[in-house]
């Protein structure tokens, strides 16, 4: 994760949610970033540019570093908070996923 998109989520806040699996946001989106910090509220994040601005896909508070060995494992998180500066990259998230997900079918 290079420093410069990490600190361009400076600012973001929360906008909603998406429900995806976590293999359809990597299928999607490649690796996530995964913070540092032993005790984060966070396992793993996607710092994505959008044509809007930067937007962040991220679980929060239900994986195993915020609640220890018996909460979800990343891998089973389906519902995800999403981060932005704009509605716009919002919408435009959910309409990479939903595109995605479109063309398994």
């Amino acid at each position: 994760m290079n420093n410069e998109l990490q600190k361009s989520r400076i600012g973001s806040s929360f906008i909603g949610y998406m429900y995806a699996t976590y293999e359809q946001l990597t299928k999607s989106f490649g690796k996530p970033y995964i913070p540092d910090e032993l005790n984060s509220k966070t396992d793993v994040e996607w710092i994505l540019k959008t044509p809007h601005g930067v937007a962040t896909i991220y679980n929060y508070k239900d994986g195993k570093r915020y609640l220890g060995e018996t909460r979800l494992n990343q891998k089973k998180i389906c519902e995800w908070h999403v981060g932005g500066k704009n509605i716009g990259s919002y919408q435009w998230l959910r309409n990479q996923v939903e595109d995605s997900l479109l063309s398994e079918l």
